[in-house]
């Protein structure tokens, strides 16, 4: 039997699958509260000879010491290393922070422990690679802490990315690593055949020796061995799991673990800003990017949030409950940026986002009766909003940008196309 049991035309067309994944994340968020111990070989967990560690620094892997290594064989290998006790309810808090961000980019995150996740980011209209290198600077900016994210058009090949996208460990620290690592829709099976077959889930010390002794140390080996065969040497279903992912099929979906309950975008700039016509514009902009995630959601919200961090870090909400569900871009920035007049951004702005709550299914949402006076159910922005939908899904995300829409009066346009 050949080893190619499903046809190319069967895998999806597009890479639209992100794997993130946190670097040595227990420890970072204890270098960040404690910058001292940066550069040092460090780990988080029991120090006593019963001890594991949970989590180590790039300069304790670069001698070897890895999570769930026994406390006591790290310190052979590392004497000079230094163990902190968990804190979980902080790793948790910091989680839950960074989870926001990556459902400010699409509502489909599933969640895989406290510092990765799945995204399907099929929905939006920036590229996937693009995708990751913003949620990589937003989560560096945010919360100081470094991540790797792999692009593929299947969870397996994704989670593999972000371990190839992943620094290596050096005694001075993290070095290299590409932060982004897409693997090539229409390129899986050849990316895949040289590697060892150590990389394919579920291939643990056992199921790796049984490969070993029938001659099959590659992934690219593993795709073309007889299935029949492989079934009665792992079992039938260890051996069809095995053998789907060595030929790159794995039809699981991202499923998020909850529906979302809002959507937002934030922006942090290089200098801060100071007047309410520079933060005018970035509104219009972040309010189209949500708008345009919560069209392909199927979802539009009641309450519009705006979030300015000032430059000392200080940071305000100021929000408005619309009388009904909006998903308009152009309505969004206009309350954006009326919410943001009651504020004095004289001091400096380094951070502002725009958020939407209150989250329902857009096509369960009922026009008011009486819009007199109630911009945001006017039916008109539905029409522009759809025509620009459709032009971005035939043309790209750049082909219309949002202009002066926020200023213009009810069914005047303000989009223009980029020079």
């Amino acid at each position: 039997m050949s080893g190619n049991t499903q046809s190319d035309s069967a895998l999806p067309q597009s890479g639209t699958i992100l794997h993130v994944d946190m670097d040595a994340f227990f420890v970072s968020v204890e270098q960040i509260r404690r910058p001292e111990l940066r550069g040092l070989p460090l780990a988080v967990g029991g120090p006593g000879n019963r001890g594991v560690v949970a989590s180590a620094s790039y300069e304790a892997r670069a001698y070897g010491v890895h999570s769930a290594m026994p406390s006591g064989r790290a310190r052979q290998l590392c004497p000079d290393i230094v163990f902190l006790p968990g804190d979980h309810e902080l790793y948790s808090e910091v989680s839950r922070r960074i989870m926001g961000i990556l459902r400010s980019f699409t509502p489909l995150v599933e969640p895989l422990s406290v510092d990765e996740a799945f995204l399907d980011v099929s929905g939006a209209h920036r590229p996937p690679v693009e995708i990751g290198h913003l949620i990589r600077r937003q989560v560096s900016s945010e919360e100081g802490i470094n991540c790797a994210v792999g692009v593929a058009a299947v969870k397996f090949l994704a989670k593999l990315g972000s371990k190839l996208a992943k620094p290596e460990p050096t005694p001075s620290g993290p070095s290299g690593g590409a932060g982004v690592f897409e693997v090539p829709v229409g390129e899986e099976r050849a990316f895949l055949s040289p590697r060892p077959v150590s990389d394919i889930w579920g291939v643990g010390p056992v199921t790796l020796g049984q490969l070993n002794r029938i001659g099959v140390a590659t992934i690219g080996e593993l795709a073309e061995f007889p299935l029949e065969r492989l079934e009665q040497i792992v079992g039938k279903a260890h051996g069809r799991h095995l053998h789907s992912l060595a030929n790159a099929v794995d039809p699981r979906p991202v499923v998020p673990d909850t529906a979302a309950k809002s959507m937002s975008r934030e922006e942090t700039f290089a200098r801060d800003l100071h007047t309410h016509e520079a933060l005018g514009a970035e509104l219009v902009a972040l309010s189209d990017s949500v708008a345009s995630r919560l069209r392909s959601a199927g979802m539009a919200g009641r309450t519009v949030t705006i979030k300015v961090r000032f430059g000392d870090f200080s940071t305000i909400t100021r929000s408005h409950t619309l009388a009904s569900a909006v998903d308009s871009g152009v309505v969004l920035a206009r309350e954006a940026k009326q919410l943001l007049k009651e504020v004095d951004v004289a001091p400096g702005v380094r951070l502002i986002g725009v958020g939407v709550s209150e989250l329902e299914d857009s096509s369960q949402r009922q026009l008011a009766l009486d819009l007199e006076g109630n911009e945001a159910a006017d039916p008109s922005w539905h029409d522009v909003d759809r025509a620009i939908d459709r032009i971005r899904d035939r043309f790209g995300s750049e082909a219309i940008q949002t202009g002066g829409a926020a200023d213009a009066g009810p069914r005047q346009t303000g989009w223009n196309r980029p020079n």
